[in-house]
């Protein structure tokens, strides 16, 4: 079994045990030297080229991702090639644009928030105005961890973005959608084999810090019984609807007046899922394997009551996360720390620790502190 990654950042990275416990061998297609996972990147090209493309897919036996960008054509023409794309393309698109994703799940029937597709600031100054005066306004395309994304209580504050999607020429638009008053982010994931067999891990809560996931919770406190139940029939119904393959996350919100509506999906492993690497039964990435192979999958089952996750953001400032090793492991033996092989810099996802046990504040503060000697 020889599985492809398109993509050489730190969810390749992370595979790469997985795929040596199950025996898989794992190729890795990096976007550039010296990325996270070039330990099994035995290729270095361009993604949006197709020729760099399918000769990196006639080693392997099905190709999966560390990102969603990788261009229509070029996923055409593996189909057409006869490879294995797991996610596959239909599924993709719906990830890579924002107002396609927003169709979709609304024709499933899904929870979303009030949205529409604006072409032109009056059309978004109605939105607004219909909306008691503040809206979001989203880029459909490549913006993730709080880019691309901006509260608004006027066209012009976006008034750059709407000149750039004039100058494009392609009928473009901008997502807007009501400012939600959500009392909590909350994210459920789930994993969904070609064969249709689907298991969800525990709902978790996910704290954001600048439109950055800083802390995931799992499972999410008071989420026992409808929130959970809620947030598993859609995360499976996103799944089975769009026919995604692979691990899927879905981020909700818990709404202020009680609704658990979809915020964004990711057809890949995910930042809210780290945790099960370390606190669950069968972890994110060896999952995400099972489930591209059509293999069964594992049990979702946690080892504790509560397992954190904290990422380390931005790293040091002077020196390298592995300088902090002995003040880390030896403070805090219980945490297992996740080195993604990246120099620091502000703001960048450099790691993550992970603590676990059945005292929810004690597990929190072993996992915060423990980050923090990472963190200048």
């Amino acid at each position: 079994m020889r599985v492809g990654v398109i993509g050489g950042g730190q969810l390749a990275r992370m595979m790469i045990p997985a795929a040596i416990e199950l025996g898989v061998d794992i190729r890795v297609l990096a976007e550039s030297e010296g990325m996270s996972a070039e330990i099994a990147a035995d290729r270095v090209g361009d993604y949006t080229d197709a020729a760099t493309v399918l000769d990196f897919a006639r080693e392997v036996d099905v190709i999966t991702f560390d990102h969603e960008h990788v261009p229509q054509d070029v996923l055409a023409a593996l189909v057409d090639a006869g490879v294995p794309v797991r996610p596959g393309p239909q599924p993709l698109a719906v990830a890579q644009d924002k107002i396609l994703m927003r169709e979709r799940l609304s024709e499933l029937g899904l929870p979303v928030p009030d949205w529409a597709a604006v072409r032109s600031p009056a059309d978004l100054e109605a939105f607004i105005a219909e909306h008691g005066g503040a809206a979001v306004v989203k880029t459909p395309r490549g913006g993730y961890d709080g880019k691309g994304v901006r509260v608004v209580r006027s066209a012009a504050e976006v008034s750059e973005w709407f000149a750039a999607i004039a100058e494009d020429g392609n009928d473009g638009a901008l997502l807007v959608e009501e400012l939600v008053d959500f009392r909590r982010e909350l994210a459920q994931l789930v994993a969904r084999r070609p064969s249709g067999e689907v298991s969800a891990w525990p709902i978790v809560e996910t704290l954001q810090v600048g439109g950055v996931c800083s802390e995931v919770i799992a499972p999410a406190p008071r989420s026992a019984g409808r929130i959970a139940d809620v947030a598993a029939d859609i995360a499976v119904a996103v799944a089975e609807g769009l026919g995604v393959t692979g691990v899927l996350a879905v981020e909700l919100f818990e709404t202020t007046d009680d609704r658990i509506l979809i915020n964004e999906l990711a057809m890949r492993p995910h930042n809210s899922g780290h945790w099960s690497m370390d606190g669950s039964t069968t972890g994110q990435f060896e999952q995400h394997l099972r489930a591209v192979l059509d293999l069964p999958l594992g049990g979702t089952g946690t080892h504790a009551d509560w397992s954190v996750m904290v990422n380390i953001l931005g790293g040091p400032v002077e020196g390298t996360l592995a300088e902090r090793y002995p003040l880390a492991l030896e403070g805090h033996p219980t945490v297992k720390l996740h080195n993604y092989g990246k120099s620091p810099r502000p703001g960048r996802k450099v790691g993550h620790v992970t603590a676990v046990g059945d005292d929810l504040d004690a597990v929190v503060y072993e996992a915060r502190a423990a980050a923090a000697v990472f963190q200048d």
